[in-house]
């Protein structure tokens, strides 16, 4: 017997899927959280399913500009609700398939490091920013996008590239490089060997913990190898559980405590030492850590 065949999607809906994991990415490196990009791109399919589609010339670019304009107006949002938030802000972890570091500058893109430096710019600089430097769009459709003018576009990206140029981390680090210090550090913290750890933090290191207010955490920046070792070594090594995987484009290690998940930790590796460490704790921002989310440029 012939089984029933499936129903072909619609032209709207098979344009739709066959983008939707570009258009979450450019939301997500725009809003710093998943489920806000989320949110974005139903908003996107409710104004891309009224549309006629015979008067799009190019549905890609036609996409990008609705997902632009809808993350636009929600980072706005968000923005006025993170001035009131306690303690540091962190973006929400995302666990990345490896082959998303092979694709080195869209695994700096979506690096914690980077999300933080994007979070200095203005939402229009961040929007302009994202889609030249990041997916490559001409100045007239990312005009388009923003509602401003090609020429305009093109000085905002100026201005945009100059302020990260200042900010970024310096020099770009290989994923690779990265999993052996990560490996390091994390036999020091689940032995919470105090001389190990300062073997592999930077004098400099900063560790910045979000709590969102709702979990315990860190208020401030903590800054030094002494005192960020000392914060670590009090992690219960006996009820821990710390498990590589791949966040954000770069190796990162998921904590549980009794089996359940407590903190996605991500570091910033400079000349073989930990410079930087990325604790969420917010569980709000640990509901995706069950399945990868494929982002792409």
């Amino acid at each position: 017997m012939r089984e029933p065949s499936r129903p072909t999607p619609d032209p709207a809906t098979e344009t739709f899927l066959a983008h939707r994991n570009l258009l979450f990415t450019v939301a997500y490196e725009m809003l710093g959280s998943a489920a806000d990009a989320e949110d974005v791109l139903q908003e996107t399919w409710l104004r891309w399913a009224d549309v006629d589609l015979d008067t799009v010339r190019e549905r890609r670019a036609y996409l990008v500009r609705i997902t632009t304009r809808q993350a636009l107006t929600r980072l706005r949002t968000l923005r006025r609700r993170r001035e009131s938030y306690v303690g540091p802000w962190l973006p929400e972890p995302l666990l990345t398939t490896p082959d998303v570091a092979e694709d080195v500058e869209l695994a700096d893109s979506v690096s914690t490091a980077m999300l933080l430096v994007l979070e200095t710019l203005t939402p229009t600089e961040r929007a302009v920013f994202v889609l030249r430097e990041v997916f490559g769009l001409a100045y007239d459709e990312i005009a388009a996008a923003v509602d401003k003018s090609p020429g305009t576009a093109r000085q905002i990206a100026h201005r945009a590239r100059a302020h990260v140029a200042a900010r970024r981390p310096r020099g770009a680090v290989s994923p690779a490089e990265t999993r052996d210090a990560l490996a390091a550090f994390r036999r020091a913290v689940e032995t919470g060997d105090l001389n190990a750890l300062l073997d592999v933090l930077a004098p400099d290191v900063v560790l910045l913990t979000d709590g969102g207010g709702v979990v315990r955490a860190a208020t401030a920046p903590v800054v030094g190898a002494g005192t960020v070792a000392r914060v670590l070594a009090r992690i219960p090594a006996a009820a821990a559980s710390l498990r590589p995987v791949w966040a954000n484009g770069f190796p990162a290690l998921v904590v549980r405590l009794d089996g359940a998940v407590d903190t996605v930790l991500t570091v910033r590796i400079d000349d073989g030492l930990v410079t930087g460490l990325y604790a969420v704790r917010n569980p709000e921002k640990l509901s995706r850590l069950e399945r990868e989310t494929a982002v792409t440029r």
